[in-house]
C-alpha cells in the first residue's frame, strides 16, 4: 500500500506542476499544494490533514491508530502524516478522486491550455462540487504545529506502553518457562 500512495501523493504534485507559476522551492507554492492537500483531505474525510492527525492519533489504540507506516513498527515520524491514518476506503476513495482529476489535467496539458495555481484551486472546486465533496472553505480548526505536538505526545506515551506491554509478555513467558521447566523436574522425581 506505501508504494501505491507514495504514487498517489506524487500525482498531486505533477497536476500542479504544470501550473506556468509553480515553482517548488516558491513559499507560494508550497502554501499552494499544503492548502490542496487539505481541501482533498477534507473532500474525503470532513477533516484537514491536522485535523485527520489530531483527532486520530491515539496512544491506547492499536499502533496509535495508524494504518500504514514504513518499516515493521510506527516511527515519530509516521505520526505526523494526515494518510498514515486513513483507512482503506478513505484512500480508495482519495486515490480515485485524484485519478479523475488527474485526467483533467492531462486533458488540459494536451490542449495545450496554460493554468496558474489560481485556476487549479478554481476547477479543484468545481470538481469536488462535481463529485458531491465537501469543499474546505477555512484552513481547519486545528493548527499543523498543534497536530505534531498532539501526535508526539500520543507516540511518546504509546511507546511506554509499548514498553511495558513488552516487559509483561517477557515476563509471562519466563514464568511459564519456569513453570513448565519445574513440573519437568516434578515428573522426573516421580519416575
Amino acid at each position: 500500500m506505501l508504494t501505491s500512495e507514495k504514487r498517489f501523493y506524487r500525482k498531486i504534485t505533477d497536476i500542479y506542476a504544470t501550473s506556468v507559476d509553480y515553482d517548488p522551492t516558491d513559499e507560494t507554492s508550497i502554501l499552494f499544494f499544503k492548502t490542496v492537500q487539505n481541501k482533498v483531505h477534507y473532500a474525503i474525510t470532513g477533516q484537514t490533514a491536522s485535523e485527520i492527525i489530531s483527532s486520530r492519533a491515539d496512544s491506547t489504540r492499536p499502533y496509535m491508530g495508524l494504518t500504514s507506516w514504513r518499516g515493521t513498527k510506527p516511527r515519530k515520524d509516521d505520526v505526523t502524516i494526515a494518510k498514515n491514518y486513513l483507512t482503506e476506503p478513505e484512500l480508495l476513495a482519495l486515490n480515485n478522486l485524484v485519478e479523475q482529476y488527474l485526467v483533467f489535467a492531462e486533458g488540459q496539458a494536451m490542449r495545450r491550455v496554460p493554468m496558474y495555481m489560481k485556476d487549479w484551486i478554481e476547477k479543484l472546486h468545481g470538481f469536488l462540487k462535481l463529485n458531491d465533496r465537501d469543499i474546505l472553505t477555512s484552513a481547519g480548526k486545528v493548527s499543523h504545529e498543534l497536530a505534531v505536538e498532539t501526535a508526539e505526545k500520543h507516540f511518546d506515551e504509546y511507546k511506554k506502553n509499548e514498553a511495558k506491554s513488552l516487559d509483561t509478555d517477557f515476563d509471562t513467558a519466563a514464568l511459564s518457562a519456569a513453570q513448565i521447566a519445574k513440573k519437568k523436574v516434578v515428573k522426573k522425581k516421580k519416575q
